[in-house]
């Protein structure tokens, strides 16, 4: 039986016409108010209220739902696409919707009955932390008591998902690991981030005590025993997107914010060196200068070539989850660690282009507040990220490819 006989209530999209190309210029309007309300969103600690409806009113946390619950099912790379226009306005509220909205795809991997409960009436925003926290296995799903760092938009969510270690009494082995869903009202948030860059993601610690998880409001996770997952929700849905490998869909989120801070970084530049004088008020224009036209040359190469190899891997991606569905074959591990490995270069690339900015800009545009010192800030703060450590994957590529086994994670 498929999703789509199933007798469960169909909701439709709030706009079924709705096109990619319409919903990518969306986000690209919203640029200029993205970068009016930076300041705002740092102080919060948070996406603005504003800002979460303009992203509702916008349908963005819909783009890879599955549209039998609401969404309208949009390919990765227009998800990539709405994520790097986004972080070419707020970088912290291109993170919140670029860490969240592929969560509504993996939703869409739950079993049919969970799908249903969760996606409810349409409006699924969901942060996600992958962290292992031990569940206790009970009849008919599990208990958990515990918490999970780093759940970016956790404030504007209305479900979570995390990930466990499953244990058959308490303190006893780790048996499985899973992923688990739940809804807002179930757990608290404690604020506890406070950090030099990325500071308006609200990447706070959820915690719960005592839940109770039903069986089918979890799925199997990746571990160093099983890193690629045959999810439960695969073959609902005759759409590839269901079948890609997961994470380098996950990191390709934090991959197409740098992109969209890159661009925004060269937008400032460009301004910077428009108006600004080399060293006083009887110095050159820096427009006028051999050295800053090079500069602004090269952060272009970086970036161009950044973001087309995002676009790149969104097609990769995409044929890789293809064959997946015709052939019912996994993506392999070791095509989902070299599409990693692209993505952690079209950061690196995007940091190159930010570093050279910020160090050529003069010393004002380091003074707090300046849009070029948060660039800076929030991709230095991005590259810290544990799925971003590109040493990490070159050695695990390489084992895979002498034949040995790689190591978790990434």
């Amino acid at each position: 039986m498929t999703l789509q006989d199933s007798g469960l209530g169909a909701i439709d999209p709030p706009e079924p016409n709705l096109t990619p190309e319409e919903l990518i210029a969306r986000a690209a309007a919203l640029r200029g108010k993205l970068r009016e309300r930076q300041a705002e969103c740092e102080r919060l600690g948070r996406l603005p209220d504003a800002t979460l409806q303009d992203y509702l009113d916008a349908g963005f946390y819909r783009v890879m739902q599955p549209r039998r619950f609401g969404g309208y099912e949009f390919d990765l790379d227009t998800f990539l696409s709405v994520t790097v226009e986004l972080s070419r306005g707020c970088p912290s509220s291109g993170w919140v919707f670029g860490l969240m909205a592929t969560h509504n795809l993996i939703a869409g991997l739950f079993p049919e009955q969970a799908q249903a409960e969760l996606f409810g009436d349409g409006d699924f925003r969901c942060s996600l932390s992958a962290q292992p926290v031990p569940v206790l296995r009970v009849e008919g799903g599990y208990r958990v008591s515990g918490w999970w760092d780093y759940a970016s938009g956790c404030d504007v969510t209305t479900h979570f998902i995390g990930g466990t270690s499953v244990v058959m009494k308490r303190g006893g082995e780790v048996v499985d690991t899973r992923f688990i869903a739940m809804r807002r009202d179930q757990f608290e948030i404690i604020d506890n981030w406070d950090t030099l860059g990325m500071r308006g993601t609200g990447s706070r610690r959820v915690v719960v005590e005592d839940l109770f998880i039903p069986e089918h409001h979890t799925v199997p996770s990746p571990n160093p025993l099983r890193p690629i997952v045959q999810f439960p929700g695969r073959g609902l849905y005759p759409n590839p997107t269901f079948y890609g490998s997961l994470a380098s869909l996950l990191v390709s989120e934090p991959a197409a914010v740098c992109v969209g801070i890159a661009r925004a970084a060269i937008d400032e530049y460009r301004e910077n060196i428009l108006t600004k004088r080399q060293w006083g008020p009887t110095s050159p224009q820096r427009c006028q200068l051999a050295v800053f036209q090079r500069l602004l040359g090269e952060a272009t190469a970086y970036v161009d070539t950044a973001e087309a190899a995002l676009h790149q891997v969104a097609r990769m991606w995409t044929e890789l989850a293809r064959r997946s569905m015709d052939t019912d074959a996994l993506v392999s591990d070791a095509d989902d660690r070299r599409l990693i490995l692209i993505e952690q270069q079209v950061v690196e690339l995007a940091s190159k282009a930010v570093e050279a900015i910020f160090r050529t800009s003069g010393s004002s545009a380091s003074n707090r507040g300046q849009r070029i010192e948060r660039y800076f800030r929030d991709l230095s703060m991005i590259r810290t990220h544990v799925t971003l450590q590109f040493e990490r994957t070159w050695e695990n590529v390489g084992r895979l490819r002498l034949g040995l086994q790689p190591q978790m994670p990434f």
